[in-house]
C-alpha cells in the first residue's frame, strides 16, 4: 500500500493504472509523426487517383489535431478521434474522407489501413517518442512505494509493449491492456477492471491517471478511488476526481 498526495489531501492506494499516450509518453512526438506520416501517404493515394487531396485546413476538424502554419502538428484536443480513438476508429474516420472525396468504401479503407501500416513503419525506424516530463522520477517512486502498476491504453497491446520497451520503462508494470483485449474500450471500464483483476487490487483502492475525460469515465465506470487528469490545452474532464497540471502535484509517501 501506498500513499498518493494531492493537494494536501493524502489517499490510500494500492494500485495506479496509467494510460500511455499523452500520460506517460509525450502525446505529439509521437502520434503527431505518426498522422503527419499517414496524411502523407493518404493524400498521395488520393491524388494517384485523380482525386483531390484532403484540405489542410479541414484535417484538424475530423481528425482531433492543430497545426502551425507549415502543416506540422503541434497539439491534439484531449477529447478528439486521435486522442481517444482505437485504431479501428482512426482508419474509418480517414476511410470515411476517402468515400467523401469520391473512392468506393471498401478501396476508401483499404487505403487508410496500408497507409497506417506504413507510418508504422517509418515510426519503428525514426522511433520519435519522448516520455513526458517527470514521468520516470514519478514511476521510481511508485516503484519505492511498492505500488502496483498497469498501462491501460487505446493502443493494440502489442504496439503498447513495443512503445514501453523503446523508452526503457515496461519493467515498471506488471500488466499492459490494450483496447484488443477487451471487448468495450475506453469510455468503459473494462479496462480498468480487467488490469485491476491482473494486478490482484480492488478497484476502490486503484488510482487512474490519464489525459483525457475518456480514461476518467473508464475510472468511474470500473469504480475506481481516485481519476486524476493532466490537464491539457482546453479540455474538461468533467469525471475526473483531480485535475493536476503535471506529475509535479502529485507526491508519494507519507
Amino acid at each position: 500500500m501506498g500513499k498518493l498526495t494531492i493537494g494536501g489531501d493524502v489517499y490510500d492506494v494500492d494500485a495506479i493504472l496509467m494510460d500511455k499516450d499523452g500520460t506517460l509518453i509525450d502525446f505529439v512526438s509521437m502520434w503527431g509523426y505518426w498522422s503527419e506520416q499517414v496524411m502523407t501517404a493518404f493524400n498521395e493515394g488520393l491524388i494517384s487517383r485523380g482525386l483531390k487531396a484532403l484540405d489542410a485546413a479541414v484535417i484538424p476538424m475530423f481528425w482531433g489535431t492543430r497545426h502551425d502554419d507549415s502543416g506540422r502538428i503541434i497539439e491534439y484536443d484531449r477529447n478528439g478521434p486521435l486522442a481517444m480513438g482505437t485504431m479501428a476508429d482512426l482508419y474509418a474516420v480517414l476511410a470515411w474522407q476517402g468515400y467523401i472525396a469520391g473512392m468506393s468504401w471498401a478501396e476508401a479503407r483499404t487505403m487508410a489501413i496500408r497507409c497506417g501500416e506504413e507510418a508504422n513503419v517509418s515510426l519503428l525506424k525514426e522511433r520519435p517518442e519522448r516520455l513526458l516530463p517527470r514521468v520516470q522520477s514519478f514511476l521510481d517512486a511508485c516503484m519505492r512505494q511498492g505500488l502496483k502498476l498497469a498501462v491501460v491504453t487505446a493502443d493494440e497491446t502489442d504496439a503498447a509493449l513495443r512503445h514501453l520497451e523503446w523508452l526503457g520503462i515496461r519493467p515498471y508494470f506488471e500488466a499492459v491492456i490494450g483496447t484488443d483485449q477487451v471487448e468495450r474500450g475506453k469510455p468503459f471500464g473494462d479496462m480498468a477492471e480487467l488490469a485491476c483483476l491482473r494486478l490482484g487490487v480492488q478497484p476502490a483502492r486503484t488510482a487512474v491517471i490519464g489525459d483525457t475525460n475518456g480514461d476518467m469515465l473508464m475510472g468511474r465506470s470500473a469504480g475506481t478511488n481516485l481519476r486524476i487528469a493532466l490537464k491539457g490545452g482546453q479540455a474538461l474532464y468533467p469525471d475526473a476526481s483531480h485535475i493536476v497540471l503535471g506529475y509535479q502535484e502529485m507526491q508519494l509517501g507519507g
